[in-house]
């Protein structure tokens, strides 16, 4: 811890990464509470491994990769929801096939780039530490767009996410939020690809708001708690990858696996407690 706070003190790129982190926390938190309430996760992660295709075609065509992913996150996530939409007896092969189109579609970009060195890597797993400072003003950028969309449509959204009938009853078009909601949730996962990568980023888009659906009930606190967890996450994995030289990326999504695991027997033991305290107190179950 010494050693990491000393190099932070006198290294830019350890301040841009700890930042960097901070901003995908956001994202992470808010959007990720969604994916967890609404079961998103294969839907998201069919949007995550196509983004790959618009990264190796930006790279082909000389453009910033990272605008070519916003672009094809936000295509890969209109189209998986119309194919979940239209095509629900063969929704999770589709998106499975679409998955593995744009993957395989960025690779092939990326190898027929003249003269590419980039390592591909870097993509598909991250590298904190060499996130460029003009980059964190496009996480910001990606964050306030998220927060203002999610404040204009909060109750809309969370009226699809809990009950689409109930939400079609009154009156709210849930096809149009739900398309929306899966176009944040594409924006999110850009927020945090070069936090942890393409392969990885689905942990850390679920875990810590799947870790903050054991203690709270509203989706609000969710958030809260979700993206208080994540900002601790990354930052935790910065601090014990810098000592031994780990990939940072790695290092984070490990320690929330092993957050969520013990979050999810602590819960567990929680909920058989007082489930026996119900039981043994003839008072509660009469009242």
């Amino acid at each position: 811890m010494g050693e990491f706070l000393t190099a932070f003190s006198q290294q830019t790129f350890l301040q841009t990464a700890l930042v960097a982190g901070l901003l995908a926390s956001i994202g992470t938190g808010v959007v990720g509470a969604f994916v967890v309430v609404k079961r998103l996760t294969f839907l998201a992660g069919g949007i995550a491994h196509s983004v790959l295709g618009g990264m190796g075609a930006a790279v082909y065509f000389g453009f910033d990769p990272f605008l070519g992913a916003l672009g094809a996150a936000i295509l890969s996530a209109l189209l998986i929801g119309w194919v979940r939409l239209a095509w629900q007896a063969q929704e999770d092969t589709l998106i499975g096939a679409l998955w593995a189109i744009g993957m395989a579609i960025g690779i092939l970009f990326i190898a027929k780039t003249p003269g590419y060195t980039s390592d591909l890597m870097s993509y598909l797993f991250g590298n904190i530490l060499l996130v460029p400072t003009r980059e964190l003003w496009f996480m910001a950028a990606l964050d306030l767009l998220l927060l203002t969309v999610i404040g204009l449509f909060y109750r809309q959204l969370l009226a699809v996410s809990f009950d689409e009938e109930f939400a079609r009853l009154r009156g709210v078009h849930v096809t149009l939020h739900y398309l929306l909601l899966l176009v944040l949730v594409a924006v999110t996962v850009v927020l945090l690809i070069q936090v942890v990568g393409l392969i990885l980023v689905m942990a850390l888009l679920t875990l810590p708001a799947a870790v903050a659906g054991h203690y709270v009930q509203s989706l609000g606190a969710m958030m809260v708690l979700a993206t208080l967890l994540s900002a601790l996450l990354t930052s935790l994995g910065l601090t014990l990858a810098y000592g031994p030289d780990l990939p940072v990326g790695p290092t984070i999504i490990l320690l929330a696996g092993a957050l969520y695991l013990v979050s999810a027997l602590l819960s567990r033991f929680l909920a058989q407690r007082r489930a026996r305290r119900v039981t043994s107190d003839p008072n509660r179950q009469g009242g």
